[in-house]
This record gives C-alpha cells, structure tokens and sequence, in this order.
C-alpha cells in the first residue's frame, strides 16, 4: 500500500529518502517505485530549482538510495549515470536521467558483471523531491527498457486536492 513519508522506509540510514509506494515482481527482477526526499545540499546548493543541472538532481536522488552505511561518494560509486536531461511539462519541472547500479549475481543470473538497470524522473514540490524509478536486471533491458521510458516519462505531479498531506506537515499521521 503506498505510504505517508513519515511512516514510510527510508532508503538510507539517514532516513531522507523514503520509498511510499514500490511495486516488485521477484520472477522477472522487475522494481517499479516511487520515492520522496529532500534534496541532497552537497549536489542541489540553490534554492530555485531552475537553475538544476539534470544530473545534479539524479546525483541528489542516488546520493540518498543506499542502504548501506556509506558515505555520499561511497554510493555514488555504486551506481553510473548514462543520461540525464530536464523538460517543463504544463509549467513544472521534471528531470528524467538512466542509470546503472553494479549488483552481486543472484542465483538467476550469476554473471559477475550484473548490473540493475533504471530509468527515473523526478519533480520537486514544496521542496521535496518526488521520483518514480524503475529497474531491471541490465540482460533484460532490451526487452523491458522501452516499457520503462514510457512510464516513466508518463510520471506527474498532480495539483494538491484537499487530502494532500506535504511530507513536513502530520508527521505521526497514519491515516
């Protein structure tokens, strides 16, 4: 069930990175996600998003997506960005970037060189950052990748309704 970022898992020790809402199917390695965080000082220095750099904001999103206790530079070099570029899309900002994660083999693929896959955007509101990502294992990317882009490029922010909880505001509300 998608979640509240106050109750949701964080993706880091630090817990800025929560995942609200992630859809996984273990026979085919297929991850589907959406997570909110704010953004990463270290690569997002100014306040007004205009002037981010694409790959500054995947740097912002992959610098927080490790469950490991490491350092920002540490996870960086767990995963590489292929692309990264930005479109305004009925006035709002979304970034979309691809990149690979370096992965132990796992029993169904066992290659040494096993990579995950993804293909992310990200929208920032109030000043968190909202990305939908989705993966695979790297052999299944010519099968899946398309499908992928596709959703992924369909990602919006839709306007705040009246139930519309921002991530700073009812911290222990659960329902």
């Amino acid at each position: 069930m998608p979640e509240r970022y106050s109750s949701a898992a964080p993706l880091s020790p630090d817990a800025r990175l929560r995942i609200v809402s992630e859809r996984v199917d273990i026979v085919d390695n297929l991850i589907i996600s959406v997570s909110i965080g704010p953004p990463n000082v270290q690569f997002l220095k100014s306040k007004d998003k205009k002037t981010w750099a694409a790959k500054d904001v995947a740097d912002s999103v992959l610098s927080d997506k490790s469950a490991l206790r490491v350092t920002s530079s540490q996870r960086m070099s767990e995963s590489s960005v292929l692309d990264a570029h930005a479109s305004e899309i009925d006035g709002e900002l979304y970034w979309y970037y691809e990149y690979l994660v370096r992965k132990s083999p796992t029993k169904s693929a066992q290659e040494a060189n096993l990579y995950r896959h993804y293909v992310a955007s990200t929208a920032e509101r109030e000043g968190y950052l909202y990305s939908l990502s989705a993966s695979t294992l790297s052999k299944e990317w010519t099968k899946m990748g398309p499908l992928f882009e596709q959703t992924v490029a369909s990602f919006r922010l839709l306007p705040p309704t009246d139930n519309y909880v921002p991530p700073y505001k009812d911290p222990w509300r659960f329902w």
